[in-house]
């Protein structure tokens, strides 16, 4: 599996968790916003990758990784129940996919509830804030990690994305060939 798909799959998997409700202290929140690094091991080399993170309950997950210093988004991976949408901003070209068309690629028991669970816990006080590849279910890349930080429960402007006509549909091979030549 390539370094990209595994990034892909570290952003929004979902691991083992309770099936305690959703809280962020002592009220339940509709937004939850955090940073976010995604860092991979590679052959010799580690790929990080910085971002945000957006969430709003029941609705969608947003995640926008962002260039260093000049932090200018370079992707962008949306969640919904049902839709998986990865935008190459660099090279203008987008993937649309339901959970259904990666079913081959997702853990087996990924689901939308169990991403939006994780991020909840990870933003409680004593939550786990670094998930690692193993504990995703990723044996070959058990030394990744995710880490959340910086949480607020502020409402946030988060909405689908709407690209321009400059924008080319590809397919998900296609954007990560590309994206693992890089």
């Amino acid at each position: 599996m390539g370094v990209l798909i595994a990034l892909l799959m570290l952003a929004f998997t979902g691991c083992k968790t309770s099936k305690q409700a959703a809280r962020v202290g002592s009220e339940e929140s509709m937004y939850l916003s955090s940073k976010v690094e995604v860092t991979i091991p590679h052959g010799d080399a580690v790929y990080s990758v910085n971002g945000t993170m957006k969430l709003k309950k029941n609705e969608i997950v947003q995640v926008s990784f962002l260039m260093p210093i000049l932090r200018t988004e370079v992707a962008r991976i949306e969640i919904t129940p049902d839709i998986i949408f990865l935008v190459d901003r660099m090279n203008h070209r987008y993937v649309r996919t339901t959970k259904e068309e990666l079913k081959d690629r997702l853990p087996r028991r990924w689901t939308y509830n169990r991403l939006e669970d994780l991020i909840y816990q990870a933003s409680e006080p004593d939550g786990k804030k670094t998930i690692s590849g193993e504990e995703f279910g990723l044996a070959k890349l058990e030394k990744a990690r995710v880490e959340l930080s910086d949480f607020s429960r502020e409402e946030n402007n988060v909405k689908p994305t709407t690209l321009s006509s400059r924008y080319t549909e590809v397919t998900l091979d296609e954007l990560l060939q590309f994206l693992l030549s890089l």
